[in-house]
């Protein structure tokens, strides 16, 4: 999903806290539907890297974990 992998793109260059793009932000930069919006912005909420606050927007929580397997737990 290309709407998404921006969308995780842009995570990780912020900090938690920090907002991220609202859904009409990601439909006109992507020129996407708006549901294809919401889409990406769910996953992403459903894997722990934004919470939204309703009437205020989606925040980052945490960035996406390193793929080189070099986090620790």
């Amino acid at each position: 999903m290309r709407v998404l992998d921006a969308l995780i793109e842009e995570i990780k260059g912020k900090k938690p806290g920090d907002p991220i793009s609202s859904e009409a932000e990601l439909c006109e930069r992507h020129k996407v539907a708006r549901e294809t919006a919401r889409r990406a912005v769910r996953v992403a909420r459903e894997r722990g890297l934004v919470e939204t606050v309703w009437g205020k927007g989606s925040f980052v929580t945490k960035r996406e974990p390193a793929s080189d397997g070099s986090e620790s737990n």
